[in-house]
């Protein structure tokens, strides 16, 4: 009797790529939607046990987190239900979904962190809201999407900046994260197609780069020594200036004829 060797039909048609594919996307669906080649933050790789001085710039950065979920999530709500565009609704739902799941990462870290939370967006934010409000039809997404691309274009530097240089292990994670969610906000507003980029503030220009050193090596330098008020090179200068000068008057004076012939007169006496 011959024997029969059955192949899961997954096995015989998935090629070993494919095959990575799938356990990717079963284990890690974030991994599996990244963009070839461009790497994913490991944020598992970072700690988060509240160790690190807490600068009142990382308070600050952990308050504004919270207060850009407190009104971008009824902003969002807002595009589902005053927006007649279907992509403008979804992009209003992806938005404030994530920012209730931002908004539990920041309330966590401050409570490691003992940092007190608004429960209401600020004045500026307000204005926004109630400008959504009045707003109708294709006004509306012109304010929803222009209002919420600038602000994450603002909070984006200072993500970069708390990113960079937080003592604090919590902060730290909560900017890589926060990082994470704001990039892909930014994303998905400039795919609605409408986004006023002429009116969103242009960068500074770069600044001179220092020869052979850094602008903070500059800037951080110590004053030259100086003497008298004057600086230690310009009194050397004038020294050295003296001494030729001093040096050349003797020389002229010791090869005058009429000295040499005064001196052989009082030889010869």
């Amino acid at each position: 009797m011959l024997a029969v060797h059955r192949m899961s039909p997954w096995r015989h048609r998935l090629p070993g790529a494919a095959l990575i594919a799938l356990v990717l996307a079963l284990f890690d669906p974030q991994a599996a939607r990244a963009e070839p080649g461009v790497p994913v933050p490991p944020n598992g790789l970072l700690t988060d046990r509240g160790r690190g001085d807490v600068s009142e710039a990382d308070r600050d950065f952990v308050v504004k987190v919270r207060l850009a979920g407190l009104w971008e999530i009824p902003a969002g709500k807002m595009a589902r239900e005053k927006s007649d565009d279907d992509r403008i609704r979804s992009i209003g739902q992806d938005i404030a979904s994530q920012h209730v799941t931002l908004d539990k990462l920041v309330r966590d870290a401050a409570k490691k962190l003992d940092v007190a939370l608004p429960d209401e967006p600020n004045a500026d934010q307000q204005g926004w809201l109630d400008e959504m409000r009045e707003a109708e039809g294709a006004d509306f997404d012109q304010v929803y999407i222009d209002r919420l691309r600038a602000a994450h274009g603002k909070i984006f530097p200072a993500i970069a900046t708390i990113r960079a240089g937080t003592r604090n292990d919590t902060v730290r994670k909560l900017a890589q994260r926060t990082n994470q969610f704001v990039m892909t906000h930014m994303t998905l507003l400039e795919s609605s197609g409408i986004v006023d980029f002429t009116g969103l503030p242009t960068a500074p220009p770069p600044a001179a780069a220092a020869p052979n050193g850094s602008l903070r090596q500059v800037a951080n330098a110590e004053p030259p020594l100086s003497v008298g008020g004057a600086p230690v090179l310009t009194v050397v200068v004038v020294a050295l200036a003296s001494v030729a000068v001093t040096a050349f008057t003797v020389r002229h004076v010791m090869q005058d004829p009429r000295r040499r012939y005064r001196r052989q007169r009082s030889r010869s006496y």
